[in-house]
């Protein structure tokens, strides 16, 4: 796998997760979140769900950073729901060969996660919505799903031995 995406829904630690692996394998990291439109955040901030179009020039974007990333360097992360199959095989046609890491996480530890958290755009209101969009990867190729409430060691353990450590810099 050439990149790994760190995907799922808001509160399960997408970042951090993300972060660990990247500094355990000196990897760069694309926060997916930094890239959505000034209108996308204000609508989030608002309350209201994105929808598929509000994602897509957003998802083309970090399929263009994950690529040039990956020109740039042995490999790469990115925080990214991800929340659609058809969101992922966007990334996939972006970048070949792109791995995802699905951190699966109950509709209860997500609000309860989001609306601990300050300073972010994402109001745990929205997470319903994200669940109503979330379709789990299962049978894809070049996935691995952990439980969001492990440990973050045991989660980054399980992902670089999964994607194996010849991805580090």
């Amino acid at each position: 796998m050439r990149a790994l995406v760190v995907m799922g829904v808001s509160g399960c630690g997408k970042t951090s997760v993300a972060i660990a692996v990247c500094e355990r394998l000196g990897l760069p990291m694309i926060e997916g979140d930094a890239f959505h439109s000034a209108h996308n955040v204000r609508k989030m901030e608002a309350g209201m769900p994105l929808d598929d179009d509000d994602r897509k020039d957003w998802l083309d974007r970090l399929g263009m950073e994950l690529a040039d990333a990956t020109a740039a360097n042995p490999s790469a992360v990115l925080t990214c729901s991800a929340l659609k199959h058809r969101y992922r095989d966007a990334l996939r046609r972006a970048v070949p060969h792109l791995g995802f890491v699905f951190l699966e996480l109950t509709r209860e530890a997500a609000i309860e996660r989001v609306s601990r958290r300050s300073g972010h755009f994402m109001p745990a209101s929205l997470v319903d919505s994200q669940f109503r969009d979330l379709e789990p990867p299962v049978d894809e190729p070049g996935v691995l799903t952990v439980n969001a409430l492990d440990p973050l060691p045991a989660i980054v353990d399980r992902v670089v031995a999964w994607w194996g450590t010849d991805t580090a810099a």
